[in-house]
């Protein structure tokens, strides 16, 4: 079956997945999503699995900037022979990036050493710019000022609805002229983790994560935080 037919039966079978925040559950379940999935070519599926752990959301939340988990990221990036895929999760692990900055800084931290940190345009200039809330990064990412704020008042919720937002965001403007290809396959895969998160999220809880995300960006106890996310998954 050629690829042009049959992303056009994959992407015309998926549900539609409506606005973010006005979602109540995913519009399939994970297991249901796989099997769908099992219609892509399988390079694309190889090159979608790659991708998917970096693009995953709930990812962001842990905000970890250390060197080993950036050359992981760098490894799996480099694996990545798709444009259009390398650069969403490109863009990803910028974000990524700048929200472990700045936790990392809200912790009282110095700036990093080196560049192995992060990934992406911005880690040097976030090293030179470490006392500056925004990294002199206004301009270039106005969503900083704000992630900022939030972080800096601990509001936990507000900063994860921003994040997803922003997010949410940059995949609707990728998805103009991406309608029945392989491109749109990835957009829709990459809102549904965003959707899944979101309904996942524990609003009550939020204060209690924030500080062992926080925590974890510290200290690295990764077994802890994966605990707490396992328990709030249940």
């Amino acid at each position: 079956m050629a690829s042009s037919t049959r992303y056009v039966m994959l992407l015309t079978a998926l549900p539609y997945h409506g606005p973010l925040f006005g979602a109540k559950q995913t519009p399939l379940s994970r297991l249901r999503l796989d099997q769908y999935l099992r219609m892509l070519d399988p390079v694309d599926a190889a090159r979608l699995r790659a991708a998917r752990g970096l693009i995953d959301f709930s990812e962001q939340v842990r905000g970890r900037a250390d060197a080993d988990t950036a050359t992981n990221a760098r490894r799996v990036l480099a694996a990545i022979d798709h444009p259009f895929v390398r650069d969403l999760v490109t863009w990803r692990l910028e974000m990524h990036t700048l929200i472990a900055a700045m936790r990392r800084r809200q912790a009282g931290q110095p700036a990093p050493e080196d560049s192995r940190w992060g990934i992406g345009r911005w880690v040097e200039r976030i090293r030179r710019h470490w006392g500056d809330p925004t990294f002199g990064l206004e301009q270039a990412v106005p969503w900083l000022d704000e992630g900022h704020r939030l972080l800096e008042r601990g509001a936990a919720l507000e900063l994860e609805r921003l994040l997803m937002a922003r997010a949410w965001d940059h995949l609707e403007r990728l998805s103009d002229g991406h309608y029945f290809d392989f491109e749109a396959v990835v957009i829709y895969v990459a809102r549904w983790e965003l959707i899944a998160h979101w309904t996942s999220f524990d609003a009550e809880a939020a204060g209690a994560r924030f500080d062992a995300l926080l925590a974890d960006a510290t200290s690295g106890l990764a077994a802890a935080l994966d605990a707490e996310l396992q328990r709030l998954a249940a």
